[in-house]
Parts: structure tokens; C-alpha cells; sequence
């Protein structure tokens, strides 16, 4: 294995601190959004060291493809969704946070030493084979012909969790919960419920004030043309007589 040169042990130490608090952010955020925001930071970070090691379609295929829309798509899927950080502090069994915290450094330990004791001694192999006339030519041959088979497996996983996810954030509504476009139009103008204080025709008002009444045909006040929560003005025999009558 060939030693780093300056320029790529200077990328490595900027930007392997920057993946790991990115890491630790996604598990440690109570918000869904920032701990999807922070799993951004640590696949860019990602993409940065696959084109470092000579693997340029990896890398931005990690930047554009899992970055740039399935992150965004996931972004999209939380605000839409409304998922609130109250929701992740309902615990449906009685120490489940525990259990899985023990178990998840558990399991961590036992990939980490596995992957130790495999890679000891080992030199990293395959990249030739995935550079070989090209690295777009090369990862294409050996997903298409030696790894056709995890490649298809892999794709079948991700359309279920995506169908999944569908599933779990689909919520049931009965048949008449939902109000009709109709429903809400008679609701809106409903006696008593208008959108404004609007006049009817051959009403017009004194002032220009809002808590001043309009006025009807006959010359009475015109109660629904003044909203309740306002206070309505008193209006004196001056103001309170129809124009063209005062003498």
C-alpha cells in the first residue's frame, strides 16, 4: 500500500474530523430534519475522499444520486410528514432506548473487530479492475457481470424500504373525514361566518372607520358589516341620519 502524499493526507485530516461529527450529529439531533441535514454533511465528505482514491464515478454518483435527491427526498418526506422531536420521546416499551443503545455498541464492537482481524495485513486489491479502461467502463463490467446478482438484491431492498416508508407514513381516513370542496364553500358563507365585514348593496358608511357601522337602505345600522371582535362606534343624531336628510 503506497504511502499518502501531502495534498491527500492534508484532505484526509480536514475532512475525516468533519464526516465523524457529521456521523454524530445524525444519531445525536433530536430534530429529524438537522439529523438528516448532518448525514448531507458526512456523504459530502464521503464523495470528496472516493474521487481522492482515484474513483471519480463513485464519488459523484455519492454527491449527485445520494446527496443531491435521495437526501432531498428524504428532507421532503420529513416536512411533509410533520414529524415532531416529541414524537422520538414516546417510548412504547419501558427501557427500549436503553436496550438499543447497549445493543447498537454491541453490534458496532463486533463489525469493528470482525473488519480488523479480516484487514490486518491485507492490501487493498480491485481497484485496477475498476479502473480498467476507464472507471466509468470498469465499475459498469463489474456490477453488470460479476456482482449482476448483489447489484439486482441491493435494488429490490431499496424500492421495499421504499415502499415502506410509504406505508408507515400513510395515514387511514375515512370515507366522509375529509370535507368536500363543497362542504367548505357552504361552510365559508354560511349566515354569520363571512370572510370580511362586506356591505350588501346601497349600504355606504359615515367614516372610514372600521368599527363604524354601514348603513342599510332604510337608514338602520347594519350589524354584520362590523366585525365582533372590534369595538363599534357610537354615532351621534348627526351622524346617525342619512345623508340628504340632515336640514
Amino acid at each position: 500500500m503506497s504511502e499518502l502524499s501531502g495534498g491527500e493526507a492534508t484532505l484526509f485530516w480536514v475532512l475525516a474530523p468533519l464526516a465523524v461529527i457529521g456521523a454524530l450529529g445524525m444519531v445525536l439531533a433530536r430534530n429529524a430534519v438537522h439529523s438528516a441535514l448532518w448525514l448531507v454533511v458526512t456523504m459530502l465528505c464521503l464523495g470528496v475522499f472516493y474521487v481522492a482514491q482515484a474513483g471519480p464515478f463513485i464519488g459523484m454518483a455519492q454527491i449527485i444520486v445520494y446527496t443531491g435527491a435521495i437526501m432531498m427526498l428524504f428532507l421532503f418526506v420529513l416536512m411533509l410528514v410533520g414529524r415532531d422531536a416529541s414524537d422520538s420521546l414516546i417510548e412504547t416499551l419501558r427501557g427500549q432506548r436503553i436496550a438499543a443503545i447497549v445493543l447498537g455498541l454491541g453490534f458496532a464492537g463486533l463489525v469493528g473487530a470482525g473488519l480488523s482481524r479480516a484487514l490486518t495485513g491485507t492490501g487493498a486489491i480491485g481497484l485496477a479492475a475498476a479502473n480498467e479502461n476507464g472507471n466509468l467502463q470498469g465499475i459498469a463490467q463489474l456490477l453488470f457481470t460479476k456482482y449482476v446478482f448483489a447489484f439486482e438484491v441491493t435494488s429490490a431492498l431499496l424500492i421495499s424500504a421504499a415502499v415502506g416508508a410509504m406505508i408507515l407514513a400513510h395515514v387511514e381516513r375515512a370515507i366522509g373525514e375529509k370535507p368536500s370542496q363543497v362542504d367548505r364553500m357552504k361552510a365559508r358563507f354560511a349566515p354569520g361566518s363571512y370572510p370580511g365585514p362586506k356591505a350588501g348593496p346601497g349600504v355606504f358608511a359615515t367614516s372610514d372607520s372600521v368599527a363604524t357601522p354601514a348603513r342599510l337602505p332604510d337608514g338602520t345600522l347594519a350589524e354584520r358589516s362590523i366585525s365582533k371582535i372590534l369595538p363599534v362606534r357610537e354615532l351621534t343624531s348627526q351622524e346617525s341620519a342619512p345623508k340628504g336628510t340632515e336640514k
